[in-house]
């Protein structure tokens, strides 16, 4: 079952990241050392506890929505919180290894093992909620059934693009995190359709933040 109130978001797609559309574009090529960029590589998945604050557009070529996003991991433990300011609508989705629990949807809380199922089948988004864990660090999702990931690095030594499990996924800026390694600032996923657009106004770093 749909939820209803995703067509009541569907314009804050447009509205909120409506500046952010862009066709995937090949990297530019760059000089690139494979030893720096596997350290930054490795301080970045070493980053286990972590939050973030930003905008977010999720799309499946039909119907999206759109707004502000809260996320806090803490290892396999997420928390994700979902607002669209305009309608004043909320979700919250919470979840580890074993499973997921999505609150503020019609007809109540749902709970499921299988995190990504129980969302496209309650909105209609695909969202790889476990992989984007790791991609929103920089880095390939840890998942066994993802499959091995394959990267392309840009300037910094940084990537520029990580392919795995059919995604695609493009980091087109990155800042600098308080007493850490530089981190992805603005990335889109797509694989087919499916397409999920992500803008970090902040990181904080650490189980203290």
């Amino acid at each position: 079952m749909k939820v209803s109130n995703s067509l009541c978001v569907a314009a804050l797609c447009l509205a909120v990241l409506a500046g952010c559309v862009s066709s995937p574009t090949r990297a530019p090529t760059v000089p690139v050392d494979p030893v720096q960029a596997q350290a930054n590589d490795q301080r970045r998945s070493e980053v286990g506890e972590w939050s973030l604050s930003g905008r977010i557009a999720v799309s499946n070529g039909k119907q999206g929505g759109s707004g502000r996003i809260d996320w806090q991991q803490r290892q396999d433990r997420y928390t994700i919180s979902l607002s669209a300011p305009v309608t004043r609508q909320s979700w919250r989705l919470s979840g580890d290894a074993a499973g997921g629990r999505l609150e503020g949807v019609e007809g109540g809380t749902r709970e499921s093992a299988d995190i990504e199922s129980l969302l496209q089948a309650t909105t209609g988004w695909d969202v790889p909620v476990r992989a984007l864990s790791d991609w929103v660090r920089g880095v390939g999702a840890a998942t066994a059934d993802y499959g091995p990931a394959k990267i392309e690095y840009g300037a910094g030594n940084l990537p520029a693009r990580l392919q795995q499990a059919g995604w695609l996924i493009e980091y087109q800026d990155w800042q600098p995190a308080a007493d850490g390694p530089v981190m992805p600032a603005r990335l889109v996923a797509t694989r087919g359709q499916a397409k999920v657009r992500l803008i970090v106004d902040q990181w904080s770093l650490g189980a203290g933040q």
